[in-house]
């Protein structure tokens, strides 16, 4: 873990500024340190965007978009950690989609969430094979 999931209203960005961000993302999540030590493994790291096709916006016009990022993080990290992570990313996707705020009606918002490892099954060869 962790694993964040952008959802974004269809036409706010092609699927290569997508894919930008997500690797933006996901190099912003293996960067975070406490101290020298990495806060997320990078065999857990997981970044998806999901456009949404179906959605209404305030007021339903068509000249508002949306971007909502869930970060979802096993327990135990201290507050410091997590508004350090918080505040990476955010910036990040501001500064993504800062042209398009300009132009247009846009909310963008991020939360972070935390689990609990009972009641999660997992199966995964990548930290193995990242230490080679």
């Amino acid at each position: 873990m962790p694993h964040l999931t952008l959802e974004y209203s269809e036409g706010l960005s092609d699927e290569d500024s997508m894919t930008l961000l997500c690797r933006k993302l996901a190099r912003s999540l293996h960067e975070q340190k406490e101290g020298d030590k990495a806060v997320y493994p990078l065999g857990g790291i997981r970044v998806r965007a999901l456009r949404c096709e179906e959605y209404c916006i305030a007021d339903g016009q068509t000249d508002a978009a949306f971007l909502h990022a869930n970060l979802k993080i096993a327990v135990g990290r201290s507050e410091a950690v997590k508004k350090a992570t918080g505040d990476a990313l955010f910036d990040i996707i501001k500064q993504h989609f800062a042209g398009i705020f300009e132009k247009q009606g846009l909310a963008l918002s991020l939360e972070i969430n935390e689990f609990s490892e009972a009641g999660t099954w997992k199966h995964n060869n990548l930290h193995t094979r990242l230490k080679r």
